[in-house]
């Protein structure tokens, strides 16, 4: 119950969790496991690890550029979990494992859940996988322990929310807009509406991704989110000046969310 305990920790103190996103095996195998304890280090309440995939129709041109090179310099799923595997030596921050369908279903659908249990993983997001598409999958991560992380977007209808959001646990993932990952200067003033709306549906904590690239959209996003999620920005300070740029960046966000007044608690 990782991702809950520290969802509840940032909540006690009327705080909104740091969720940074990292590609297995970019810029390199050893830099992604570095940028995890840094992560950790800088204050990420959680992280999600993407496993690289060939195909990646969701994110933007950054995320596409660090899958690309990760599975140019040999990451695969084994290797991801490799590299979770030994994070766990020596850090218990809450990690979810990002993927698509394909990788899952190549390496087995019960394979896949039993070793990213061994391995450490906390949750799952499966980004090409809505609600109820695939009841047997749903029912198989939901069982094995992992909290099954749901997707919400602006075009979720109101009565769509509770269905999304039946059998996740852990938290929920908002898509501050609509499109692929990536920076942007300026976040949609509905956003505080939106994520209401989603609270009054459901009861689980609502972070919220896509676009955040500044300690200032970091700040907007802790008066009104449980969590915020960080990706593209991330990736393109660790390519740009390297893992300890990246954990600089990620310490930005969090001096920036520390000590905001929620409007929720």
């Amino acid at each position: 119950m990782r991702i809950a305990a520290a969802f509840a920790e940032r909540r006690a103190k009327g705080e909104a969790a740091l969720i940074p996103y990292s590609c297995a095996g970019f810029p390199s195998r050893q830099e992604s496991l570095e940028l995890l304890h840094a992560a950790a280090g800088a204050g990420a309440d959680l992280i999600e690890l993407g496993i690289p995939f060939s195909d990646p129709l969701a994110d933007g041109p950054t995320i596409q550029k660090a899958t690309f090179e990760a599975l140019r310099k040999g990451m695969t799923v084994r290797g991801v979990l490799d590299v979770l595997r030994e994070f766990r030596r020596s850090a218990d921050t809450p990690v979810v494992l990002m993927t698509y369908l394909n990788p899952i279903y190549h390496f087995g659908l019960e394979a896949f859940v039993s070793a990213a249990r061994e391995a450490g993983a906390d949750g799952l997001l499966i980004t090409d996988l809505p609600a109820n598409a695939d009841p047997e999958l749903e029912e198989t991560v939901q069982g094995s322990g992992l909290d099954l992380i749901r997707l919400l977007a602006p075009t979720t209808s109101t009565d769509r929310i509770p269905v999304v959001a039946s059998g996740a646990s852990g938290y929920l993932y908002y898509l501050s807009r609509t499109g692929v990952t990536g920076a942007r200067t300026e976040l949609r003033v509905e956003l505080a509406r939106e994520i209401e709306a989603i609270r009054a549906a459901v009861d689980l904590p609502v972070a919220v991704g896509f676009g955040v690239s500044t300690p200032e959209h970091a700040a907007l996003l802790a008066e009104v989110a449980d969590g915020v999620i960080v990706g593209s920005a991330l990736l393109d300070a660790v390519g740009a000046g390297g893992v300890s740029k990246g954990a600089a960046f990620l310490s930005s966000l969090r001096a920036a969310m520390d000590g905001v007044v929620r409007q929720r608690s």
